[in-house]
């Protein structure tokens, strides 16, 4: 006789928020192909070019999108109303925000405990899943090599806030959040899981290209900027640690179902540094001319992100470093990007 298949959540109905994004392109696509009616919230349903994609998946099952925004608390309560799992994505990012506090730190908090509220209130939610990210976990004034970062660890937000290192306010807004997201679970019984992923890369389905995969794709693209924000990357949260969007969708899909998921997951498929990922690079996509020399750059990662509780778990990553790769460089010449 065939093993019975692990117990699930028996879920049939999901809310993703934010469903402009990088990730939440990817899940809705992938829940739709679960068999799962999904309803979506975006800011402007009227902006028809940013939401092409999203009216494109309407073929793969049933989609409904519905305008919400994360400070209006009440704009949540209809697309939320009767959906099993709920899957908060959205977060403001805006890295040259001249007041990180009130562009980032308070919408992101705000966003999270409005979203919590509505899933309260409508009853039916069986369990939220939550995105949060390594920039939450790896952020410390520890020194050293091979520190292994684990679902314990958070980001040391009094550090970022008293030493502002460039782009503080991101990692303190989803530490922040995600925090917030736990104390108003608890306080109100829902059942919550947060999926932790590293940087993700590989094809997008919304109209343009995502800023991580921007920055994931730098060294090959030779965009100076971005290689700096790379590096800055690397000497703030301590590696460059990386994962393929399809399995930190279907990571957040894994734990939505799985009864016996808990807590937090980090979801990160490959560890490395700046000069690591560069000679990778410049081996394999030699036309490039990738950049191999960072001078007295530190070559090794302070840390790794560790993903055992996932896999332990039952998950299995897909993508390695050569098909994440593979497949946001024939996305960048696609979109004309890159050539040849």
């Amino acid at each position: 006789m065939a093993a019975a298949p692990p117990p699930t959540l028996g879920a049939k109905a999901a809310c993703v928020i934010g469903g402009t994004g990088f990730v939440a392109a990817t899940l809705i696509k992938l829940l739709l192909e679960k068999g799962y009616a999904v309803n979506t919230t975006v800011r402007d349903p009227d902006d028809k070019k940013k939401i092409s994609h999203l009216l494109t998946m309407k073929s793969l099952g049933s989609l409904n999108i519905f305008q919400a925004e994360l400070t209006d608390e009440k704009s949540f309560d209809a697309p939320i109303a009767g959906c099993d799992l709920v899957f908060q994505v959205a977060t403001p990012v805006n890295f040259a925000s001249e007041d990180p506090e009130n562009d980032m730190i308070k919408p992101a908090i705000q966003g999270v405990v409005n979203v919590l509220k509505a899933c309260a209130k409508a009853g039916s939610v069986k369990r939220v899943v939550l995105t949060s990210s390594a920039a939450a976990v790896t952020i410390n004034q520890l020194n050293g090599t091979g520190l292994v970062m684990d679902e314990s660890h958070w980001t040391d937000v009094e550090f970022l806030s008293t030493v502002k290192p460039p782009t503080w306010g991101y990692p303190a807004s989803k530490t922040l959040a995600e925090k917030a997201a736990w104390k108003f679970a608890q306080e109100n019984n829902i059942d919550l899981v947060t999926i932790i992923p590293a940087l993700m890369s590989g094809p997008s389905l919304t109209v343009d290209p995502p800023s991580s995969m921007g920055l994931a794709m730098s060294l090959i693209t030779g965009n100076e900027f971005l290689i700096n924000a790379l590096k800055g990357m690397q000497m703030l949260s301590g590696s460059i640690s990386i994962a393929h969007v399809e399995d930190v969708c279907r990571a957040h899909i894994f734990v939505a179902e799985k009864k016996s998921a808990s807590g937090r997951y980090i979801c990160c498929a490959v560890n490395t540094s700046v000069p690591e990922l560069a000679k990778f690079l410049s081996k394999k996509y030699p036309q490039y001319n990738v950049p191999t020399d960072f001078g007295d750059f530190p070559s090794k990662a302070k840390l790794v992100l560790s993903s055992d509780k996932l896999t332990k778990e039952g998950f299995s990553f897909q993508y390695g470093m050569e098909d994440i790769y593979d497949q946001s460089v024939e996305y960048f010449k696609a979109k004309g990007i890159l050539k040849n």
